[in-house]
C-alpha cells in the first residue's frame, strides 16, 4: 500500500509539473505566439521561417500572429500587456521599442545569450546590437541590419540612355537623373512643375521619397549637420542649423520646384512602392524590406544603388528585433524559437526570401543573401552601407516624434509650406515630447 501511495504522489507530481502556467519553466513545447506585421510578401517570408522551426520540431507549436500595419501591431501589444495576456515574442523595429522597454514589460535576454550555445554576440553586427540595447541590458536580438538605397528601374534607364547610377554619386547626379526620367505619356522628357497641365502630367516620375524624418535624416548627416541637439540624450531637433536647412530644402524642392515626385494626390491614388513596381517610378529610396514586394516584378529588370551622397557616404539604420515580453505565457519555448531565428541557420531561410540583410556577419557574406539567382544584383551595395550607418534616438517618445514631424513635412513636399514656417512648427511641436521621453543610456 505504501509503494502504491508513493508511486502515485510520484504521478501527480509529475503531472502538475507538466501542466504548469508559462514562466521560466523548462517546457519548449507550449504555443509561442509572435506578433509581426508586413506586406503579404513579408508575411510569406515569416511563414516560411515558422514552417522551417515546427518541421524540424514538430512537437513545438508557433502561432504567427498578424497585424495590418506597425500601428496596429503597436495596438495590439499594448492592449494584450495591459489585459495581461501578451504574445510570447513580437518583431518591432529598434525606433519604436523604447516605448515598451521604459515600462519593463520586455524581458532581458543577457543571462539566455550568455547560456546559449548558438548566440555568440560576436557574430552580429555591433550597430544593430546596440540598438537594442536599453540601460545595459540586451532586450531584443536584431534579425536584419538594413539601410537605405535607392531601388531603380534599370530597363527604364537603359531605354531612355540614362547612365546608372554609381558609388559616390551625389545629390545633384540624383536630382539629374530624376528630372531625366521623368517623362510623358510619349516619352518626353517634362522639366519642372510648370508643364505639369492635364495633357503633360508625368505617366513616369524619376522619384519616390517619402516626406519623413526617417528620409531626411541620412542627408542631413551626409551633409555634415544632425537631427538632434545630442543623440544620446535629445532635447530638440536641429534642423534650423544650416547643414540641416539644406537637406530639408533640396528634399522639399524635388516636387515644388523640379516636379520630379508624385503629388499627394498621385501617392494616396497609388503608393510609391505600387507605382515603381507597376514601371511608373525609375527611383524609389527604400530599406531591403522592399526587396520581396519588387521579386515578383517580370515587366522589367531592378537594382539597387547606394544612396547619394552630400559631403560623405553615410546611411541610417534599419533594424528590427525579436523581443520576448515579461508576461508571455511560454518564455523557455519563445527563447527556443528565437534562438532558431536568429541563429545562421534562420537567418540563412529569412534571408533566401528576400526580406533582410541578415544581422548575423557570416550569413549576411554569403550565397543566402548575395546569391546571384534572384535579384537584385548589387545586393552588396546593403552591406557596404553598414560600416557608414547611424541609428536614430530611441527616446522612449520617439514614434510620436515620428508621427508627428510626418505630417508636417507632407505640407512643406506637398503643400509648399515655407521653410521656415516648417522648421519652427517641427520645433515646437516636438519639444514637449522630447521632455516627455526617457533615454535607453
Amino acid at each position: 500500500m505504501r509503494r502504491l501511495t508513493a508511486l502515485l504522489l510520484i504521478a501527480l507530481l509529475i503531472a502538475a509539473g507538466g501542466c504548469a502556467g508559462g514562466g521560466d519553466g523548462g517546457d519548449t513545447a507550449g504555443r509561442v505566439r509572435l506578433l509581426v506585421f508586413g506586406a503579404p510578401e513579408e508575411l510569406d517570408a515569416y511563414r516560411t521561417l515558422v514552417g522551417a522551426y515546427t518541421g524540424a520540431h514538430p512537437d513545438r507549436q508557433v502561432q504567427l500572429v498578424e497585424a495590418s500595419d506597425r500601428k496596429d501591431l503597436v495596438a495590439r501589444l499594448a492592449t494584450s500587456i495591459a489585459g495581461g495576456e501578451p504574445p510570447e515574442l513580437f518583431l518591432m523595429n529598434y525606433r519604436f521599442y523604447g516605448q515598451f522597454a521604459v515600462k519593463d514589460v520586455l524581458e532581458p535576454l543577457d543571462e539566455r545569450i550568455a547560456a546559449s550555445g548558438t548566440i555568440d554576440p560576436a557574430d552580429y553586427y555591433p550597430v544593430a546590437m546596440d540598438a537594442f540595447t536599453w540601460r545595459g541590458r540586451q532586450l531584443c536580438l536584431p534579425q536584419n541590419v538594413s539601410s537605405l538605397a535607392v531601388y531603380y528601374n534599370r530597363t527604364l534607364f537603359e531605354k531612355h540612355g540614362v547612365p546608372l547610377p554609381q558609388p559616390g554619386w551625389t545629390w545633384n547626379d540624383l536630382l539629374t537623373t530624376a528630372t531625366a526620367l521623368t517623362r510623358d505619356a510619349q516619352g518626353g522628357v517634362i522639366r519642372g512643375t510648370e508643364s505639369e497641365g492635364a495633357a503633360q502630367r508625368p505617366a513616369v516620375h524619376g522619384l519616390g521619397i517619402e516626406p519623413s524624418i526617417i528620409r531626411l535624416a541620412p542627408f542631413v548627416w551626409s551633409n555634415g549637420g544632425d537631427i538632434v541637439d545630442d543623440p544620446a540624450r535629445p532635447t530638440r531637433l536641429t534642423l534650423d542649423h544650416p547643414a540641416a536647412r539644406e537637406a530639408l530644402k533640396n528634399l522639399v524642392d524635388l516636387r515644388l520646384a523640379y516636379g520630379v515626385v508624385p503629388t499627394d494626390e498621385e501617392v494616396e491614388a497609388e503608393d510609391d512602392e505600387s507605382r515603381f513596381a507597376n514601371g511608373r517610378l525609375a527611383m524609389l529610396l527604400s530599406s531591403r524590406r522592399s526587396t520581396t514586394t519588387f521579386r515578383s516584378i517580370t515587366g522589367f529588370e531592378w537594382d539597387v544603388a547606394p544612396l547619394p551622397v552630400y559631403r560623405r557616404p553615410i546611411g541610417i539604420l534599419h533594424s528590427d528585433a525579436y523581443c520576448m515580453t515579461r508576461g508571455g505565457e511560454n518564455k523557455e519555448a519563445a527563447w527556443k524559437f528565437l534562438e532558431y531565428a536568429v541563429s545562421a541557420e534562420g537567418q540563412r531561410i529569412i534571408a533566401a526570401t528576400g526580406r533582410t540583410v541578415p544581422s548575423h556577419i557570416e550569413v549576411s557574406n554569403s550565397p543566402a543573401f548575395l546569391g546571384p539567382a534572384q535579384p537584385p544584383r548589387s545586393a552588396r551595395v546593403f552591406l557596404d552601407a553598414i560600416p557608414a550607418v547611424r541609428a536614430l534616438p530611441t527616446i522612449s517618445t520617439w514614434p510620436e516624434i515620428e508621427d508627428v514631424t510626418s505630417g508636417i513635412l507632407e505640407n512643406a513636399l506637398y503643400r509648399g509650406d515655407r521653410l521656415d514656417d516648417v522648421i519652427r512648427q517641427l520645433d515646437e511641436q516636438t519639444r514637449p515630447l522630447f521632455a516627455r521621453g526617457e533615454h535607453p543610456r
